[in-house]
């Protein structure tokens, strides 16, 4: 499969704002695929990565970090919207959640999956590493574009330099078409919920961290 985030790459992509995000996260997951997540370094390097795999977490959800109470940690999904929620997990690997809903619910995404506009500078591929790989999963995500805690609760714009774009004209185009196929499946790494189909991701990207199981 080839990449495709030279196709899609655009200079005229608008910045998705708060009003778009306030919107359910089963809603907003797949609408996510094929928009961008950018990041830009205080150095001003920038680098723009086509999202391609994605999950929703709502209120009333038992995979929700958010299920049980409101804590120091998850009170950023309660609201508003158009914020990031990063977590550690295994004491070791960071996720990234774009904040959803209206102001008291709790609701976020998190981005499981992006290709890369180009590797980060001081960033190296392997064989077992390979370029369209680098961003196939959510702690791999935040690794290679150096997302951390530091970046939870601050609002997605790019004056915090980290922000989301919409999809280009082309690859809206494409999905409704059809040329792009997006997936929904159940989402992966859960003990609870695990029948719950809020994920989804882009058939056609290398960069799928994991692909549902085809049914004969």
């Amino acid at each position: 499969m080839q990449s495709l985030v030279l196709k899609y790459l655009s200079s005229n992509a608008t910045v998705i704002q708060t009003s778009w995000l306030s919107r359910p996260s089963p809603d907003i997951a797949p609408e996510l695929i094929g928009c961008w997540l950018v990041r830009q370094w205080p150095t001003g390097e920038t680098i723009r990565s086509l999202i391609v795999e994605a999950e929703a977490y709502t209120s009333g959800d038992p995979a929700c970090h958010a299920y049980r109470r409101r804590t120091p940690r998850n009170s950023v999904m309660f609201g508003p919207a158009g914020k990031a929620y990063v977590y550690l997990i295994y004491g070791m690997y960071h996720c990234f959640n774009v904040v959803t809903d209206d102001d008291g619910i709790p609701s976020a995404v998190l981005l499981r999956a992006v290709e890369l506009e180009r590797v980060p500078e001081g960033v190296e591929t392997s064989k077992k590493n390979p370029r369209d790989r680098l961003g196939a999963g959510p702690g791999k995500l935040c690794r290679v574009l150096d997302i951390t805690l530091a970046h939870t609760q601050q609002p997605l714009i790019p004056s915090a330099g980290l922000w989301l774009e919409h999809r280009s004209p082309e690859c809206q185009q494409d999905i409704e078409s059809g040329l792009l196929s997006i997936t929904q499946t159940t989402r992966i790494g859960l003990t609870q919920g695990t029948d719950i189909p809020w994920r989804w991701y882009l058939e056609n990207s290398p960069a799928v961290s994991k692909r549902a199981v085809k049914k004969m």
